[in-house]
Formats: structure tokens, sequence, C-alpha cells
């Protein structure tokens, strides 16, 4: 038994730095300028996180077996409160969620119709679920309706409500009512708008008004929450589906404790940070209005994109960003479309208008 891999492994590496598409870890260095963190609303920067030392840091077992606890259930309970839900349940990560959900409630004969930007723990969630599975163009409506109207079996639709590669938001109401005219369920992702997006940070669905009118909803807390782990929101019966049938819930470790008490408290601070929200909106308006040499996407959320093409070019100018005292994440094929590789630039409320004054230089 050897310990080297198979050659086709080392080839693949290969290909990933030939392509300048390698990825390698890089801590964060907090001397530079925070461009890049999803730590929207400062909650981890400035440690407003704080949990009991005596609760423990293992669950010892999955929900269905040891794991669960009245506190896990208490949350859960909570949650679907905050969130206009009729019930909640929680998961380890956004990942699991809805690799969780999209591979359990599909099945074989079915159809889910995807916005093509989807993130990818929705694409690997649909790739295990067996349904026959098409993306629509990014949020064109005119392509869903296309769709759905050629879909067979169970028809499902998924989005993000707000995308993490270009910051801009779903037509959730107009998807609502193709859905309601076809008979499709809606899934919606809000890991983007959690914490940031509606006047208590609710998200963008509940901001519409149309919980009532989405059959699942994911809200993440690893972003502007400031801890870690995810809901799914929906009803009972949705509740009761996956504790039976979502391999990545039943089978996994359930969420610590400690975990469990964090996302708490952070719901006990983020709702109230209204001057937060007010301070990133005034960052991503100045953005929006600064004159660069690139093009911009167009986004009314934190997080902003200059389209820089090409895996080397975008490398190129994160480094010299780097070297300025900035963190700009390079986002490059294949992540992003090849031609629409960007620096990724997130907004947060401890940034101010002077860094994007320096930013700006920066970039020109």
């Amino acid at each position: 038994m050897s310990s080297e891999l198979p050659p086709v492994i080392y080839q693949r590496l290969e290909e990933q730095r030939k392509n300048l598409a390698f990825r390698q870890l890089r801590n964060a260095d907090p001397a530079l300028t925070d461009f890049s963190s999803n730590d929207y609303l400062g909650i981890c920067r400035n440690r407003m996180i704080s949990v009991s030392p005596s609760l423990a840091h293992g669950s010892t077992g999955s929900r269905l077996l040891s794991g669960n606890s009245p506190e896990a259930e208490q949350l859960e309970t909570f949650l679907a409160n905050f969130h206009s839900s009729e019930a909640a349940l929680l998961f380890n990560s956004g990942y699991d969620a809805n690799l969780g959900l999209l591979s359990s409630l599909p099945k074989e004969g079915d159809t889910i119709l995807y916005d093509i930007l989807s993130h990818a723990s929705i694409r690997d969630g649909i790739r295990l679920s067996r349904a026959n599975a098409f993306p629509f163009l990014h949020n064109d409506m005119i392509d869903l309706e296309r769709r759905l109207s050629a879909a067979t079996g169970t028809v499902y639709v998924v989005s993000e409500s707000v995308f993490s590669m270009d910051g801009d938001l779903a037509p959730l109401g107009p998807m609502v009512n193709l859905c309601q005219k076809f008979g499709a369920y809606l899934i919606v992702d809000e890991a983007h708008a959690t914490g940031v997006i509606g006047d208590r940070g609710e998200g963008l669905v509940q901001q519409l008004g149309l919980e009532n009118r989405v059959m699942a909803r994911i809200h993440t807390f690893g972003k502007a929450v400031g801890c870690h782990g995810a809901v799914v929101l929906g009803s009972l019966a949705l509740k009761e589906f996956l504790l039976n049938f979502c391999r990545p819930l039943i089978y996994a470790t359930a969420m610590s404790p400690v975990a469990v008490a964090a996302i708490k408290a952070s719901y006990g601070i983020f709702p109230a940070m209204h001057e937060e929200r007010k301070g990133i909106a005034e960052l991503i308006a100045y953005f929006q209005s600064l004159p660069l040499p690139c093009t911009k996407l167009a986004s009314s959320t934190p997080i902003q994109g200059i389209i820089i093409p090409g895996n080397q070019e975008v490398a190129a100018l994160s480094e010299r960003l780097l070297l300025a005292g900035f963190d700009c994440r390079p986002i490059r094929y294949p992540t992003v479309p090849k031609g629409r590789e960007r620096i990724r630039i997130i907004l947060h409320a401890f940034n101010t208008l002077q860094e994007l004054d320096l930013l700006k230089k920066a970039i020109s």
C-alpha cells in the first residue's frame, strides 16, 4: 500500500495551477482593511457574542439519538416565530441545509428549476436528488416561465434572495406568482440577506411579505449573524419529513450547546442594529457612485464587484490591493463564468467612506 495518490490527482492539481485557479489558504490579516469577510455587521470583529464558558462543545450524537436538547428545540421555536414560519429545523451549516433539503425532497421524475447563478451547495443538493434539473437564466422570469411550462412531476424552483457573487436581489414577487400559476414549490436561500435585509435583518422574503408563499427558506448564521449553523424554515410537515428522510441531518452529530447559545445571543443583538444597516446602505450608495476604470456590478447589497476578465489579471489586481493594505479577494473561473472574473468587495458597518476613497485610488 502506497501513500502516493493516483497520477490523475496530480494531473488535476497541475491543471488548476496552469489555469491560475489553484486555491490556497490565507490567514486574515487584522492590519488590512477588511473588504473580504461576510461579517457585515461587525458582530465577529467586535466580539459581540458572549456565551457561558460552562456550555459543552459537543452534543454527543445526532438529533435523533443523544444530540437533542431543550435548548435546541427552544431555539427552533424562537427562530420560527422571528421569521414568521410554522416550524424551524437547525442544521450544522448552510451547505448542509441546502444539501439535505434538495437531496431529500425532490425524487426521481420530479423537476428542479434553479437560477443559473445559484450557490454550489444548491447545485450539489440537486445532483443528489436524482430529479430532472434545469437552470434558468439569471433572474429571468420569461425563461423561468418557459421552463415551468415544460416541467414534469412535482416542480421545485430554487433561488438565492441575495446572490453571493453578484450581490443583486432575486425578483421574488414575480417568482412566487409564477410558482402559483404553475403549481410549483419555491425554495429561497437567504444566506446573504440574513441580518442585512429588512428592518430587523429578517431577510428579503419577510421584507416583501411573502413568507406564506414560499415553501422553504434557508437562513445561515455564518455571515452577518456572526456564528455558525443554519435553519430551514417551513411547515411542520416539512420539518417532520426532513427528520425522517434528510440524511445530512439524520447521520450528522448535532450542533453543540455552545453553537446553539451563540445563535440565540446573536439574534438578541442584530435585529436592533438599525444604525449599522443604515451605515452599510450609505457605503453601498457611495461605492456605486464612484467612477472606476472597470465594469462595476449593479448591487444594492453589501456584496459589490468589479469585473476584471482573466484569472491572471484579477489575481494581479488582488495582489496589488493587498500591498496597498486592502483585503479584497479575487473570484476566478470556474467559480464565476470565464470572462466574468472579479474582485469581490464586501462592505461592512465598520468600513468608512475614506476607506472607499483609498480603495478607489488603489484600483485606479
